[in-house]
């Protein structure tokens, strides 16, 4: 009696979990939304069905597109807040593409504060602008194909009958060690930069900021919805230090902003 009852019970675990597999997931798979749905209620204007499409998009697979089309739907709402967190988020993903940059840059003119950079060497601003040329991915192909082309350049030397040759292959090999070895240096900047980023966006209308983390502590200066903050301390509790490009600093409430 026993063996039967647990061969019943293995029988009824067997029906149960192919009512999952053939039921349920199915249901779960058509609930998914797609890309060119999100895409079409864009272009006939249906602004916040996009939004929302985008949004289910993302949290399934955020990629540096999908967070440019949900910027620019939110930027047709006239969202502009929303609009450059969603750039911001998806230039830290494809930190070379123009497009995010001109569209983060022309909604950040939008914005009531204007924050004019610090000044800086013109080698870290050259760097700087050579690092986030491509993603922490293009950085990672293009080491893969100089050293394929280090092997095959070191082949032509040792086998080149010709001093010619022989001196194209010794040279170009070099070149692109040379090209390997920054490539990999460039793509562990962008992805440090990518998992140590401290960046947020402010996202109430007006916030105070503090000279110290206390709500009767004297403002440092005054900062709207839209501007752009590095996180520099978390260590007290419902506060952030913030400094801004202009190397102004001070502490506001933790939920005045919304990190990258």
């Amino acid at each position: 009696m026993r063996k039967n009852i647990i061969k019943e019970a293995k029988n009824i675990g067997k029906k149960t979990l192919l009512f999952y597999l053939f039921i349920l997931f199915p249901l779960t798979a058509f609930a998914t939304v797609p890309k060119d749905a999100a895409d079409e209620a864009y272009k006939r204007g249906n602004y916040q069905q996009a939004i929302a499409d985008y949004d289910s998009l993302i949290k399934r697979q955020p990629t540096a597109e999908l967070y440019y089309n949900l910027g620019n739907a939110h930027f047709r709402t006239d969202n502009i807040t929303q609009a450059i967190l969603a750039y911001e988020r998806a230039l830290l993903l494809k930190p070379g593409d123009n497009d995010i940059r001109f569209n983060l840059e022309f909604a950040r003119s939008k914005t009531i504060d204007k924050i004019t950079p610090e000044s800086e060497m013109f080698f870290f601003s050259w760097y700087r602008s050579l690092v986030s040329a491509l993603s922490t991915d293009g950085w990672a192909l293009l080491a893969v194909a100089s050293i394929v082309f280090v092997l095959l350049l070191l082949l032509l030397y040792l086998f080149a009958t010709r001093v010619w040759l022989r001196q194209v292959g010794f040279y170009g090999a070099i070149l692109f060690l040379a090209l390997f070895l920054a490539s990999n240096l460039f793509a562990y900047q962008q992805k440090r930069q990518l998992l140590t980023q401290a960046g947020a966006i402010v996202t109430e209308s007006s916030v105070s900021v503090k000279k110290t983390p206390d709500k009767t502590s004297t403002e440092a200066f005054l900062l709207h919805e839209g501007t752009r903050v590095t996180i520099t301390d978390r260590s007290i509790a419902n506060w952030i230090a913030v400094r801004l490009d202009d190397g102004r600093e001070g502490w506001m409430p933790k939920n005045s902003v919304e990190e990258i």
